[in-house]
């Protein structure tokens, strides 16, 4: 298949369709930028997880739950209110169960489509986002300042490059990371059973009643060990909505699901510019589990640790963040 960038559809929603080689890929950009689809579509591999036809109501009113969808800032935040250099924040509550904001403003959100085409090498959109005073986000977020992510398909797989870029004259707190939803087992014919997880956790964070870090950790379960370890463990094990911070091991920061009736591996490099891990697995209930990387500690400007610890970056004015993640497949020797 030619490398192609095209406008289409999914089920009736606006999307980039990126195709190179055996992949294909679909983003959303009037759903909050999701990429909510990731195939290999010669062996019929669907790497995230996709809202099929009969749930794109419910996608449209949860979509944090599938694909790729973008927080900021991600998770928690207590009561929605925060300080930071010298800038206080009232966030909205929208997770009565807690009394806290939840998630950010963008991933349902309708973001401009900037950038897209194909070369030899790959298939590319790039999106964009952008908040001034003109925009309904800086009544809350009182910067301006943009998100621009750029996918590109190829047949190294998918890769992701976020980027943050100040546009103000205030410190802005760059609070990112994505509810990345993926399918495991990834291949139709398997079931959980065939599957086991990896993730480069290092600490677990403990969450208060709710679901804040109290700064402190805890010990891991067995489970969450197999998992941290390099054989890896079922990502099904026990119910999952933890916090850990990250550990790079040889440089890099990632997560990886092996299905070992078919001898393949997903890898998710998500990169180390991202110091945090949650883990949700919804209840252990369903085919899917969300490996989710953060710049920051969830709650990270209430936690009294270093910034260095929790990962909380403050970009200057003129200055920009940025990380690359990656998505591809290793067949097992």
């Amino acid at each position: 298949m030619a490398n192609e960038a095209v406008i289409g559809s999914f089920y009736g929603e606006k999307a980039v369709w990126l195709r190179s080689g055996k992949y294909e890929a679909a983003l959303l950009p009037e759903i909050g930028a999701n990429l909510v689809a990731f195939r290999d579509v010669e062996a019929g591999y669907k790497f995230l997880r996709e809202p099929e036809e009969a749930e794109m109501d419910s996608f449209r009113e949860a979509p944090a739950v599938y694909g790729i969808p973008v927080l900021f800032p991600p998770n928690r935040y207590r009561d929605g209110k925060f300080e930071a250099a010298g800038i206080s924040y009232n966030l909205p509550v929208n997770e009565k169960a807690t009394g806290n904001h939840l998630h950010g403003f963008f991933y349902k959100a309708a973001w401009d489509i900037v950038d897209q085409g194909a070369n030899d090498q790959e298939s590319y959109v790039v999106v964009r986002y952008v908040v001034d005073e003109n925009d309904s986000v800086y009544s809350v977020l009182p910067h301006r300042f943009q998100i621009e992510i750029r996918y590109a398909l190829s047949a190294n797989g998918l890769a992701q490059t976020s980027t943050v870029t100040n546009n103000g004259d205030k410190q802005l707190p760059c609070l990112l990371g994505y509810h990345t939803a993926i399918n495991a087992p990834f291949a139709p014919e398997s079931s959980k059973a065939d599957v086991t997880a990896h993730v480069t956790t290092g600490v677990r964070w403990e969450l208060d009643e709710r679901m804040l870090p109290t700064g402190g950790t805890i010990p891991m379960t067995a489970a969450e060990e197999a998992m941290k370890s390099p054989q890896g463990g079922s990502p099904y094990a026990e119910s999952l909505d933890n916090h850990y911070s990250a550990a790079p091991v040889d440089g890099r920061n990632f997560a990886e699901v092996i299905d070992h009736r078919i001898g393949v591996k997903l890898v998710y490099d998500a990169g180390v510019n991202y110091k945090q891990w949650m883990i949700w697995n919804n209840g252990a209930s369903a085919g899917f589990f969300c490996p989710e990387p953060q710049i920051n500690l969830v709650d990270a400007p209430n936690v009294d640790l270093p910034d260095e610890t929790k990962g909380f970056v403050l970009l200057q004015p003129g200055q920009s963040w940025n990380e690359t993640s990656r998505l591809y497949t290793e067949k097992l020797a």
